[in-house]
Formats: C-alpha cells, structure tokens, sequence
C-alpha cells in the first residue's frame, strides 16, 4: 500500500481506494488484531505507507524491505508474522497479481489461513485484478470485501466490539449503510412515518 505505488493502481476509483486502505488498516484497531506492515525499496519510487496507517500502529512492526517483491522471502518478516501466534492472516496490497499474491501464495504453502481483501489491494487493469484473484482462489486464498471480513471478525451484531462500535466506523466507510442507520435512529426519534410507509412490507 506504498504511496507511490498507489498511482499505478488503475482497477478502483482513487477515492474509493484510498478510503478501503483506511478501512482496511482499520480492522486492527477495531478487533485488537496484531498488525504486521511491510515495504519493498521504500527509498526509491515505491515511497512508504500512508501516515494514516503508520501513525494507527506506532508500535507494530514495520518490515522495510530491501528489494524482496515477495514479502514471506523476507527473513524479519516471517519472523514478525510468527510471533503473532496466528494461523489466519489477513492481508492487501498493491499490486494485486504480485505483492498481495505472491504473499498469499507464500502464507498457503507455509500452511496459513489467507484472507486477501479484494478492495485493500489494487493493480493496473480489472484484467490483472481478475487474473491475480483468480490464481489466489485456485490456491486456496479467501479473496473477500473489507464489509466480509468485519462480518467474519464481528460474528454476532450483539457482540463486542459489535454494532454499537462498529456502526460509527461503517458510517465512515459505508456511507450508504451508514445513511440507512442514520435514518431509522430519525425515524424513531421522532416518531413519524410517513403517509406510504407504513403500507410498505416490512
């Protein structure tokens, strides 16, 4: 998610983008996960990650790499990802069919659970996103949204963190269902339904 690899990416609206890589970042915070963030060549044109997410994780381990494109090739890395304790890994990247696969690869052949989230990792074209999620899928990779993984993580609305924590962090990040929440606390506020709406089905 290096910044200047950012401008290649080509397969998202670079708004919507950028906010996804937020959101993603995020679900460390939100579900107390242990974060491992990485670079390659972070010197040269690649640039270093976003300040949003390093200033999130001040103290979790950030890998600068050398010039490994495949992150698990990385000796402190795997180190770092072992020390974690966890057979499940989530993980996004740019770009998709290289830096987010070859780790993903990488973690299925060592024997890890991989969660890649689709909208988290970025690449050219939609033909190079297709081909790179496809060979993820083949071997055995979980290609997902970021609104699935927070469904898998959360599990029960009435859980904590549950909606009560989670809402506001989707009003941020999905607005639309953010709207939708912000319109029935309206309703309910204020007691009203209009005329029509109350012949709707529910």
């Amino acid at each position: 998610m290096q910044e200047g690899l950012y401008s290649l990416v080509r397969d998202f609206d670079p708004t919507l983008f950028r906010d996804s890589l937020i959101a993603h970042a995020s679900l460390g915070k939100m579900f107390d996960l242990p974060v491992v963030m990485t670079t390659s060549a972070e010197v040269g044109p690649n640039g270093r990650l976003p300040q949003e997410i390093t200033d999130m994780y001040p103290e979790a381990p950030l890998i600068r790499r050398g010039g490994e494109v495949d992150a698990w090739d990385n000796a402190a890395f795997v180190e770092a990802v072992k020390a974690t304790n966890r057979t499940q890994i989530i993980i996004g990247g740019i770009v998709t069919e290289v830096c987010t696969a070859f780790l993903a690869l990488s973690l299925r052949e060592a024997g890890y659970s991989v969660w890649a989230n689709a909208e988290a990792s970025g690449t050219m074209s939609v033909l190079s996103r297709d081909m790179g999620n496809l060979r993820m899928i083949n071997a055995g990779v979980q290609v997902v949204s970021w609104f699935s993984l927070v469904g898998e993580l959360m599990r029960d609305w009435r859980n904590v963190p549950g909606g009560k924590e989670l809402w506001p962090y989707l009003d941020r990040f999905m607005p639309a269902g953010g709207m939708v929440a912000r319109a029935q606390r309206n309703a309910i506020a204020n007691g009203t339904i209009l005329p029509g709406v109350d012949s709707l089905p529910l």
